[in-house]
C-alpha cells in the first residue's frame, strides 16, 4: 500500500471514529505520536491524514492546544439528480461566451474557476522545462523539420505502454499524435459524420464537443446522464431507435463537467450497445490518469471487440496545456484520420513530442501522477467544503471520484448567465451551465475548476459568489 493510500485509510478510520461517538464534537483528539502508535503508523502519516480531515472540515486546530472534532462541521451538498434534458437533435447555439471564459484563464488578476486548466502549482514544470532542454540540446537539425503523422515513433511508444493501464493493447502504429485532445475529438467527429449528421451526447456535456459539434454543421442529441455513473443507457438506446445516430461521442472517466465514472458493467454494455447498432463511440479519456484511489480505470476502448471505438486524449491537464501533445487510436478510421490531420495542421510540434516521450521514458509523469491525484482530491474537498460553507440553502454539487471540477446546481432562481457576468465584474471567472447543453439548459447550474492553490484570495472569491447566489434570490 503507497503512502497515500495509507493516511487516506487513518483519515477514514478516524471519521469513522468520530459519526460513532468515539470523538464527539469539540473533543480533542490525542497527539500525533499517541495516534501514530494507535494506526502502527508514522508521523508524517498521521499529520497527512489531519490535514486531509481538516480539508474536509471535519476537525480544527487550536493554538498550541491540539487538534478538535469541529462542533459544527459544514454539511457536504447532496449531489445533482440525473439530468432531464429534450431528447431530440438540435443546432449547438450559445457558446460566444466560452471564448471570454478561456481567455480570463490569461489574466493574471482574475481568479481562475471557470476554464479546466490547472494552475502551474498542480503541474510539473519545471521537470518540463528541463525535459524541454534536453530535447532541444539532443535533437539538432531535426527540431526544425515536420513530425509528420502519424507523429513521433519514440513517443507513440511511450504512450501504447501507458495506455496498458488502461486496459487497452495497442500497438505504436495504431497511434496519431495530435494538437491536444480538442483536435483529436474535432477529426474523430469528421472522419465518422458529415454535415446535418447526429451525434448522441452526455447531458451536460463539454463545451469543446459541442464547439467541435458546431463547427462542423452537425447536431447534438443530449442523453440524460447520471452525475455518478454517466450517461443512461436506456435513454440512448430508445434515442438510437427514434433518431438517425450518426456516432456518440462522451467521457466515461471522470467526465467534465459532472465528474463521473462508469462502473466496468455499464462500459462493457455501452460498448456492446453501440456495436449492435454500428455506431462509432468517441471516447474522450483526457481525465483518465487523475483518479483519486484505486487502480486507474479501464478505458471504454478496453472493451472495444469490432474496432468501433476511437480513443483521444491528451497530456493538457497532466503535464502542461501548453505543450499541445496529445493523441488518437482511430482503429478502422488510421488511414482518413492521418490525412485528415496532416490537411488540418500538418503535424503537432517537434520539440513538444520529444520532451514528453524523454518525460514518460524516465519515469517523470508516474511520480507527478502520485503527487498531483491527492493534491486534486484535496482541492475538490475544499471547493466542495467551501460551496457548502457559502452558497444559498439547497444547493448540490458532484462528487466527483478524479479531476479537478466540480458542477453547482443552485436553487431555481439563479440564473447562472447573469452570475457569470457579475463574477467577471468582480474578476472571478466561472463556466455558466448553459455552455455544457446544446439547447442552453442548465441556467441555473454552474462549473467550479478546483485546479487552484487554496488561499484567502480562493476563499474569498467563492464567498462572493455565493452572496451573488444569495442575493439573487431576492430579486
Amino acid at each position: 500500500m503507497t503512502a497515500d493510500k495509507l493516511y487516506e485509510r487513518v483519515a477514514r478510520q478516524l471519521a469513522g471514529q468520530m459519526d460513532q461517538g468515539l470523538y464527539r464534537p469539540g473533543d480533542r483528539l490525542p497527539g500525533v505520536r499517541r495516534l501514530a502508535h494507535q494506526f502502527g503508523v508514522s508521523i508524517s502519516t498521521i499529520v497527512q491524514a489531519q490535514r486531509l480531515l481538516e480539508d474536509d472540515g471535519r476537525i480544527e486546530a487550536r493554538p498550541r492546544s491540539g487538534w478538535y472534532v469541529r462542533a459544527q462541521a459544514w454539511p457536504r451538498p447532496e449531489p445533482p439528480a440525473i439530468s432531464r434534458p429534450t431528447v431530440k437533435p438540435v443546432p449547438v447555439t450559445g457558446q460566444e461566451l466560452v471564448l471570454r471564459l478561456v481567455q480570463a484563464a490569461n489574466e493574471p488578476d482574475f481568479v481562475q474557476l471557470g476554464a479546466a486548466v490547472p494552475a502551474p502549482d498542480f503541474l510539473p514544470t519545471r521537470a518540463i522545462q528541463r525535459a524541454l532542454a534536453a530535447a532541444a540540446r539532443a535533437g539538432g537539425a531535426n527540431l526544425a523539420t515536420y513530425q509528420f503523422p502519424p507523429g513521433s515513433p519514440e513517443l507513440r511508444r511511450q504512450i501504447a505502454r501507458r495506455m496498458a493501464d488502461a486496459g487497452c493493447q495497442v500497438a505504436p502504429d495504431e497511434i496519431v499524435i495530435t494538437s491536444g485532445c480538442q483536435e483529436a475529438l474535432i477529426l474523430s467527429l469528421r472522419a465518422v459524420a458529415g454535415p446535418g449528421d447526429v451525434v448522441a451526447i452526455e447531458s451536460p456535456s463539454f463545451y469543446g464537443l459541442l464547439q467541435a459539434i458546431d463547427s462542423l454543421g452537425l447536431k447534438a442529441l443530449e442523453i440524460p446522464t447520471d452525475p455518478a455513473t454517466g450517461i443512461s443507457l436506456e435513454a440512448l438506446e430508445l434515442a438510437l431507435e427514434k433518431w438517425p445516430v450518426r456516432a456518440c461521442a462522451l467521457t466515461a472517466n471522470f467526465s467534465n463537467p459532472l465528474g463521473g465514472i462508469m462502473p466496468v458493467e455499464k462500459k462493457q454494455a455501452l460498448v456492446a450497445l453501440l456495436a449492435r447498432h454500428e455506431i462509432p463511440l468517441i471516447e474522450d479519456d483526457i481525465y483518465g490518469d487523475l483518479g483519486f484511489e484505486g487502480e486507474r480505470p479501464q478505458a471504454l476502448r478496453a472493451f472495444d471487440e469490432t474496432g468501433g471505438v476511437i480513443y483521444c486524449a491528451s497530456f493538457s491537464k497532466t503535464l502542461s496545456p501548453g505543450l499541445r501533445v496529445g493523441w488518437m487510436v482511430p482503429g478502422r478510421w488510421r488511414e482518413q484520420v492521418e490525412y485528415l490531420k496532416y490537411v488540418t495542421s500538418l503535424a503537432a510540434p517537434t520539440l513538444s513530442q520529444r520532451a514528453v516521450a524523454d518525460f514518460l521514458h524516465h519515469g517523470g509523469y508516474d511520480r507527478h501522477l502520485r503527487q498531483v491525484r491527492g493534491a486534486y482530491a484535496r482541492q475538490v474537498a475544499l471547493m466542495t467544503r467551501a460551496v457548502g460553507k457559502y452558497f444559498p440553502a439547497g444547493t448540490r454539487v458532484t462528487q466527483p471520484r478524479g479531476g479537478f471540477v466540480i458542477w453547482v446546481e443552485l436553487p431555481g432562481q439563479v440564473d447562472a448567465l447573469s452570475l457569470c457576468q457579475r463574477a467577471l465584474e468582480q474578476r472571478i471567472s466561472i463556466a455558466p451551465g448553459p455552455v455544457f447543453s446544446a439547447s442552453g439548459k442548465y441556467r441555473n447550474c454552474i462549473r467550479l475548476n478546483c485546479a487552484q492553490p487554496w488561499n484567502d484570495t480562493l476563499d474569498q472569491a467563492v464567498m462572493t459568489l455565493g452572496r451573488m447566489a444569495e442575493a439573487s434570490l431576492v430579486l
